[in-house]
């Protein structure tokens, strides 16, 4: 069955970020006095929506005092920005030219829990922005990964079934949430030595350049 939809994660899926994510989040924690190692925040960030990162890093570690989302946005994009000296690095070629090819077959949209400003941007150095037909970002849905309003708004505003729709994600609460919406999902490990639960997934792979495009999708 040929989809109405591919919709597709961003970081983890797209671009390898969510490790550069979880230090500039220990540095902008070490800068307020609190400890911790990127081993141990890693797993409460993957896949999650950025105002709920917040709002639980605020209720972990109270030493972050009574800043505003857009003030921690700033300070933690400055330590990202530190971290990482050549963004283009950490595109995932063979999950952009999956993008690039499916494109042509079904419209494409980016569901992530980023901030919006920072999907577009990526899309626009991936050079798959005049590909893209929206983003949805965090507060552009009612609640984050694992829930399924993200990609069940996705469905409604390109007007299709939720069952029509493949959504590719990388993380268990991602892929959580697109079964939950009731859509066939296809989970990407390319981290061979964690394990995942990506149970419900239609299928689990290493990498997107594993698909048979033309004979799954046309």
């Amino acid at each position: 069955m040929k989809p109405a939809a591919f919709l597709f994660d961003l970081d983890g899926t797209l671009i390898d970020t969510e490790e550069a994510w979880a230090g500039a989040i220990v540095d902008f924690l070490a800068e307020c006095g609190a400890e911790i190692t990127v081993e141990e925040i890693l797993p409460s960030i993957i896949g999650r929506n950025w105002l709920d990162i917040n709002r639980s890093l605020h209720q972990r570690f109270p030493q972050i005092g009574d800043t505003s989302l857009e003030e921690d946005s700033r300070r933690l994009r400055n330590f990202f920005d530190m971290r990482v000296s050549n963004p283009m690095e950490m595109i995932i070629p063979e999950s952009v030219e999956f993008l690039k090819r499916v494109s042509s077959i079904a419209p494409v949209a980016i569901v992530s829990g980023s901030p919006r400003n920072d999907i577009e941007k990526a899309a626009r150095m991936m050079g798959i922005d005049g590909l893209i037909k929206f983003v949805l970002g965090a507060g552009d849905y009612s609640k984050g990964k694992p829930d399924p309003s993200s990609y069940l708004t996705a469905a409604e505003r390109f007007g299709v079934k939720a069952s029509d729709c493949i959504v590719l994600e990388d993380s268990e609460v991602g892929v959580a949430s697109g079964v939950a919406a009731g859509m066939r999902v296809i989970a990407i490990n390319r981290k061979a030595d964690r394990a995942y639960d990506f149970s419900g997934a239609w299928k689990v792979v290493g990498s997107l350049s594993e698909i048979d495009i033309e004979g799954e999708f046309v």
